[in-house]
């Protein structure tokens, strides 16, 4: 860890406002109830003092400079005054003594080693002088032990309530921080694949335009050259196919030429027409007020036609080819829904989070999956698997649309 944040500094705030309860609840207690003649300028000076600078730090809390020394200047403020308040109150007779350590053992959870250090020799020193150049701790109505008795018991109490609340919450911060920090290395380790995908596919793109061309031209030639209207009609959906093939090939390309990501749109008519001509013998169900011209990013486009795939796959496999298609608009929300007719998927199997499997068990090379993923991710919206009534497997997603798209 090479720094500190807000969640730390916001920590030390509030200890510092217990700190300087404690500190007027003490003299008063000391000076009323237990009849010790204590300075009293001195030790409200100090009280004064932590309290203004803590109404500075909670001001700059949010703005503040993470770096750890930042916090070290926080803490090294809170040594300063507890040297003198202890100082002024018995020195290394006053059982409040300890409390120095609670201030370690913040730094120790907080603080790279070498600033945990110098915390720990900060409050090594403060503990030195306030023993060496303090008062002693002056009579009153209970004799020494007593009060050093009673104290003990006292400062053990609030170290035991600062641990449990303040230390707790610290670790369960840096808990939620590292937590994030796995997800953002496994959303880069993710990215990094996919980068190296999309540059892959670019180059075979432009290696696949040529062959490509040259099926469509022998396509045409064929059509020319037949009578037979059987063979022509084969030849016109190889031609619609070669077609797609190179709409495909353009636009993986397309940003390898420097074009704007995101600048072309689909719609759903346009979506269902290419995966019909790819998997002609799947039947497909969609709701009537689907909306049809809307139009979708190409990454949502992609998305249906993967879920698509994947449940004509499963459906395939239990000779139930048939899939169920189901969008709608609520608000400023895309929601959509793919059920195929599959063998379904065992509800006890653990679904690891960002992995989603095709009726029970994942096929191909799971490239379209890790698409679909970032795709979900970029958008900002959220997929889920349940099982359907009967057999199956329901797939459905959630997107957000933006305004230009909700007033199409």
């Amino acid at each position: 860890m090479t720094g500190t944040d807000a969640p730390f500094l916001r920590t030390l705030c509030s200890l510092r406002w217990l700190a300087v309860a404690g500190q007027a609840a003490t003299i008063l207690v000391a000076t009323s109830v237990l009849g010790l003649e204590l300075p009293q300028l001195p030790l409200w000076a100090g009280v004064a003092a932590l309290t203004l600078f803590n109404l500075y730090a909670q001001l700059r809390v949010n703005d503040a400079d993470t770096a750890p020394v930042t916090a070290f200047g926080h803490i090294l403020v809170d040594v300063s005054v507890l040297t003198w308040m202890v100082g002024w109150s018995g020195g290394i007779g006053n059982p409040f003594g300890s409390l120095f350590l609670i201030l370690i053992a913040l730094a120790a959870l907080a603080l790279p080693l070498r600033w945990t250090l110098a915390v720990a020799a900060t409050c090594l020193i403060g503990y030195a002088v306030s023993g060496i150049f303090g008062l002693p701790l002056p009579a009153g109505y209970f004799t020494a032990m007593q009060m050093h008795q009673w104290g003990v018991v006292c400062n053990f109490l609030l170290s035991a309530t600062v641990v449990l609340v303040f230390a707790t919450r610290l670790a369960i911060a840096l808990r939620h921080r590292e937590h994030e920090l796995a997800l953002l290395r496994e959303r880069f380790v993710r990215n990094e694949g996919i980068v190296a995908l999309a540059t892959h596919a670019a180059s075979v793109a432009h290696e696949l335009n040529t062959p490509l061309a040259t099926m469509t031209l022998l396509a045409d030639d064929i059509a020319d050259q037949t009578n037979s209207s059987e063979v022509r009609d084969d030849v016109d959906t190889l031609r619609e196919l070669l077609v797609q093939c190179r709409e495909r090939v353009l636009a993986l390309a397309r940003p390898a030429a420097g074009d704007a990501p995101g600048r072309d749109t689909v719609t759903l008519p346009q979506v269902l027409e290419q995966w019909r001509l790819v998997r002609p013998t799947i039947t497909l169900k969609r709701n009537d007020d689907a909306p049809l011209k809307l139009p979708l990013d190409p990454g949502i486009g992609h998305l249906l036609m993967v879920l698509l795939n994947n449940a004509a796959d499963a459906g395939e496999k239990a000779e139930r080819p048939q899939v169920d298609l189901t969008l709608r608009i609520e608000g400023n929300t895309l929601i959509g829904e793919v059920r195929d007719y599959g063998h379904g998927f065992d509800a006890r199997q653990a679904v690891l989070p960002g992995t989603l499997f095709n009726s029970g068990k994942a096929q191909g090379m799971g490239v379209g999956l890790a698409l679909s993923h970032a795709t979900i991710e970029r958008l900002d919206g959220e997929l889920w698997m349940r099982p359907a009534n009967g057999a199956g497997t329901r797939v459905g997603f959630r997107l957000p649309l933006t305004s230009s798209e909700t007033s199409a």
